[in-house]
């Protein structure tokens, strides 16, 4: 009895973890290269879901190829599950978004390219986009030790950014209003 609640006990712990968004795996895949190294406890510490704190500024999009509520099937790998999942839009925004480096506040290692911050979510970003190789501070808290980081702008995309429902095909709890994707990675339901 003893042994099988101790089973269980870690059963529901990697779910939770696996469930936890993790914006980035260690996998090879270019996606998922901002997570390559980390433990699986700085893979739990992952959040990118927050529901109901859309960022100041930031605007929904005029004619996003996803509106909400719209199906679409998931083809980044920002987390473990994310790729191939079904997906509903929970949100549609025009902004710019990056793929940011940054030590995290909380010590640790180096997280390269991490997938995807939006201006909104950069200290006193204005309306100007940032170009590769400018210095920011971030105020995202997707992951423990990211708000108020300072990071150093990989990549720049002005593009429509998704908020998602999904559930990950590694099983678990339901992801809501994970944050963030692009449309170049969703697909329509075939």
């Amino acid at each position: 009895m003893k042994k099988s609640m101790i089973l269980l006990s870690a059963a529901a712990a990697l779910m939770l973890a696996l469930s936890a968004c993790g914006n980035d795996s260690a996998s090879k895949n270019a996606d998922m290269n901002a997570h390559d190294g980390m433990t699986d406890a700085e893979m739990g510490a992952m959040n990118h879901a927050s529901p109901g704190e859309i960022p100041a500024g930031l605007k929904p999009a005029g004619h996003p190829a996803f509106k909400v509520g719209d199906k679409a099937t998931l083809l980044a790998d920002h987390m473990p599950g994310m790729k191939g999942a079904a997906a509903t839009i929970a949100g549609a925004y025009e902004t710019t978004a990056y793929a940011v480096s940054y030590t995290p506040t909380t010590g640790g290692a180096k997280v390269s390219g991490h997938k995807w911050v939006v201006q909104e979510e950069i200290k006193d970003a204005g309306d100007k986009p940032y170009k590769p190789g400018d210095g920011v501070v971030l105020m995202a808290g997707h992951m423990k030790g990211m708000k108020g980081a300072a990071a150093t702008i990989d990549t720049a995309e002005q593009t429509t950014v998704y908020s998602v429902d999904y559930d990950p095909m590694t099983g678990g709890a339901r992801v809501t209003d994970h944050r963030w994707v692009t449309e170049s990675e969703l697909e329509a339901p075939k």
